[in-house]
């Protein structure tokens, strides 16, 4: 029976992917094994030695202490994708709404007086001043193409606008998801100098904080539009709304209320609803439950945001290990070494490591020894130890 804490809401879809009789979820949990979060900040939480895993219903993690959680050899895990297509949707409005003046025109609109008949005539007298412009044929740059970025570039081109992307680290399967009609921007001052509209879709880290700034901003074409769904702090804001009272941008529109945003003229703000939905809160709580309990009774690792990706099929009749040590020479070669002289048969064996991190899974004929276990906890650069 594996304990699992809830610290926010998690979709019942979710929940139930964690079987009863299997699993006890709860809000309180005295010891549990797996924690489940969406955007309670656990940065000053103390948790239990018994954590071995935290699953996020979401993309971003700054609210839980990875490098900590790591340190400990806990498993964080995320749910990349699952909200991509809510995101996609909230980025198309994004561009649309500040194209067209929506929100100027709605509030200019809701705010007239008189009767009918004078409204009527204001209105006609009024429009005028929203006269926008359409998608097809301007240039959508895509900073990040993660699952949210290449379906908000497939989703660009479908519409008949041309897209230029820009990720140096982009992944195998996100390449072979990504429209062969988008160009490649090989530097992200290459990418702004292109572009109408810029849409990022990378997480908050040192080398993107501020990837708008004045300088950047000096590149971009008169007259186009910055979209931030990703993170708060991606954007200089006050250099975004320096350039709009310049006349040099048109508009911003963010997922990110602040009091240099929120009464700005051409700048929308929105409360954080990118992944507002309840699809993708359904999708990002099923996601990481499978993972937690995947990880849990079975040891393998996907999607994970500080161990490296570790799946090993389950062999018939045998029991797991599964090691958390530091990623240094002839770990393994002392692990088997432990085994083999319990006389220990191991049947199937795999290795992974990332960073200063490494991780371990075998299969053994038989049952493991106590002994053995902490033999294996003993060696120099062991974090912990799990038999399954």
């Amino acid at each position: 029976m594996y304990s699992v804490q809830t610290l926010n809401n998690i979709s019942d879809l979710g929940l139930k992917r964690l079987p009863i009789g299997q699993y006890t979820v709860d809000d309180e949990v005295n010891a549990p094994d797996a924690i489940l979060v969406r955007s309670a900040n656990m940065h000053e939480m103390a948790l239990p030695s018994s954590v071995k895993a935290i699953g996020r219903a979401g993309a971003g993690v700054n609210n839980i202490p990875v490098t900590a959680m790591t340190e400990r050899g806990v498993v964080v895990f995320n749910a990349p994708g699952a909200n991509a297509n809510a995101v996609k949707e909230l980025v198309l409005a994004g561009m649309l709404l500040a194209s067209r003046n929506i929100c100027q025109a709605w509030d200019y609109a809701r705010n007239l007086d008189g009767d009918d008949a004078a409204i009527h005539k204001q209105v006609e007298a009024g429009k005028k001043n929203y006269v926008g412009f359409e998608l097809p044929g301007r240039t959508l740059g895509v900073v990040g193409l993660g699952a949210i970025g290449v379906q908000v570039t497939n989703a660009a081109l479908k519409l008949g606008m041309n897209v230029v992307g820009y990720d140096p680290s982009i992944t195998v399967r996100s390449a072979w998801r990504l429209s062969a009609e988008a160009t490649q921007a090989h530097s992200i001052e290459e990418l702004l100098s292109q572009v109408d509209y810029v849409s990022f879709h990378v997480p908050l880290v040192e080398a993107t904080t501020h990837m708008i700034n004045a300088e950047r901003i000096k590149l971009m074409k008169d007259g186009a539009i910055v979209l931030n769904f990703a993170r708060d702090g991606i954007v200089d804001d006050a250099a975004v709304c320096d350039a709009i009272e310049a006349g040099k941008l048109y508009a911003y529109v963010c997922d990110y209320a602040s009091n240099t945003l929120k009464r700005h003229e051409r700048v929308i703000t929105l409360p954080h609803i990118g992944a507002s939905t309840g699809e993708a809160e359904d999708n990002c709580a099923v996601m990481v439950a499978d993972q937690i309990r995947d990880y849990l009774g079975n040891g393998n690792i996907v999607n994970s945001v500080n161990f490296p990706e570790a799946v090993m099929p389950r062999t018939n009749g045998g029991a797991r290990i599964a090691i958390v040590n530091s990623n240094v020479p002839n770990m393994v070669g002392q692990i088997s070494t432990a085994m083999a002289d319990a006389n220990l048969n191991i049947i199937d064996l795999l290795n992974k490591s990332r960073g200063e991190i490494a991780y371990t899974l075998a299969d053994v004929e038989g049952e493991i020894p106590v002994d053995v276990v902490d033999k294996i906890k003993a060696i120099d650069g062991v974090v912990c130890v799990r038999t399954l």
